[in-house]
């Protein structure tokens, strides 16, 4: 009596070869939600640096160039050593770093709901503001594209921002991730028979 192919049975063998069930399991699989702040991206950071700008421009126009004027200073300079040069300058990294100091926000960053946050402890420090708006702007300020790799970072970071360790984040908007973790499973549980009802 010759066997005959069945079809079925060749199908479940196949399955059972590419997927085989395993009958102790090694760990379980458990997903979470958590709910973090979400980054600012280059374009609303763009627009927020705009208004500084604007901030910084007034001030000086305000302040410093009428000053030059009523003493006869020269304000045609075009080196950043001459004195209008030097004093705008400083006017400009000085705005940053007490802005982050006492509000850790810039007046554009304010409007548009933006903060700036450090990543490994709760506050920022003096060196920390020291770092970014010093040091990290002014590579950022001068070489131009260096401040665009904030749009191509996972935490849309920024030259300054790598170098003092920061984000910028937006004050009431967060997104949404999905953690999965894997529970080893006890050898002494995988043993144990099952209930018998």
């Amino acid at each position: 009596m010759t066997d005959r192919y069945d079809p079925n049975e060749h199908e479940s063998s196949i399955k059972e070869a590419v997927n085989p069930v395993s009958p102790n399991p090694k760990y379980t699989v458990q997903n979470s939600e958590e709910f973090i702040l979400k980054p600012a991206g280059f374009w609303i950071r763009f627009w927020a640096y705009l208004i500084d700008l604007l901030v910084i421009s007034s001030v000086t126009s305000i302040v410093i160039y009428p000053l030059f004027h009523i003493f006869g200073w020269d304000v045609q300079g075009a080196t950043w050593y001459a004195p209008i040069g030097f004093i705008t300058g400083f006017i400009f990294y000085l705005y940053f770093v007490l802005m982050m100091k006492f509000f850790n926000q810039t007046v554009g960053k304010m409007i548009f709901g933006l903060r700036v946050i450090a990543l490994q402890s709760e506050s920022l420090s003096l060196s920390t503001i020291l770092f970014r708006e010093w040091i990290g702007r002014f590579f950022s300020a001068t070489i131009l594209p260096l401040y665009w790799v904030v749009g191509f970072t996972p935490k849309k970071q920024g030259l300054h921002d790598f170098i003092a360790d920061t984000m910028v984040i937006h004050e009431q908007t967060y997104e949404k991730k999905v953690i999965t973790t894997y529970q080893p499973v006890s050898e002494s549980s995988q043993l144990q028979p099952p209930n018998a009802f």
